[in-house]
């Protein structure tokens, strides 16, 4: 992918210049499309030359499909080109965090995490510190990086979902690893140590203590919780996503 400036430029011009750079004229734009619809199956990903035109100097945005087009002919992050019309995928996941919902569901994985890049000086790993004050310089680190080429997925502890209170609140995010999906109904010392499932059950999800008893996927509330055990058949009514190992929780109530 090209490296792409940020600039006050309009998007129109930002595509004439990327086509340009690479020495493109509007009827190569034009077969390029052609060749990527046939490929594809869809009629969507054609850019005509006309319409190319009003992309670039009439300032028309461009549909889904021929986006996707322009970022590949192109060679560009679509993503940096939605962001040249002031749509911020990258920031959907951060964007989306405010937004409650009563339910627990599945979520879509960042694109990109804030990490610290450069620590004050009087920084000491040792001792518990006001980060936001320690840490002189952020830094992007991209998703797939941290994510093991999009290892994990995300869940979202619905509101009205109080099953693992107060040990999991509602409003969490966690971290869920697909690869780990096996109960273990035994082998830890204390709660803490206790897995946890994100479970798809069908007409929903649930996140918590689960054993399993042959057939029998059984979900074990935290006792302070005063929620009641629910049990499934397996696997024609609950599917285990993963175990849950990472959590970002607030400490009071959303």
């Amino acid at each position: 992918m090209l490296p792409l400036v940020k600039s006050s430029l309009p998007a129109g011009l930002r595509l004439r210049r990327a086509r340009e750079r690479l020495g493109l004229t509007y009827r190569d734009v034009e077969r390029a499309s052609y060749d990527l619809a046939a490929h594809r199956g869809r009629s969507e990903f054609v850019i005509h030359i006309s319409r190319l035109a009003d992309f670039e100097n009439r300032g028309v945005t461009p549909t889904l499909h021929k986006l996707y087009s322009l970022a590949a002919i192109y060679h560009l992050d679509p993503l940096d080109v939605c962001s040249w019309y002031d749509v911020p995928f990258q920031s959907h996941f951060s964007d989306g965090g405010p937004v409650s919902a009563p339910r627990t569901h599945l979520a879509a994985s960042p694109t990109s995490f804030r990490v610290p890049v450069r620590f004050d000086p009087g920084f000491d790993p040792r001792r518990t510190a006001y980060l936001s004050r320690m840490v002189e310089q952020w830094g992007q680190l991209e998703g797939f990086l941290f994510n093991s080429q999009g290892r994990y997925r995300y869940g979202y502890i619905g509101l009205d979902d109080r099953r693992m209170a107060p040990f999991l609140r509602p409003g969490s995010v966690v971290q869920v690893d697909p690869a780990l999906r096996i109960i273990h109904n035994s082998g830890w010392n204390n709660e803490f140590e206790r897995p946890i499932y994100f479970v798809d059950v069908r007409f929903g999800y649930r996140c918590g203590w689960f054993q399993k008893d042959a057939d029998r996927l059984i979900l074990q509330p935290h006792p302070l919780s005063q929620c009641l055990p629910e049990v499934w058949r397996t696997p024609e009514h609950a599917e285990v996503i993963g175990q849950v190992v990472g959590v970002a929780m607030r400490l009071t109530e959303p």
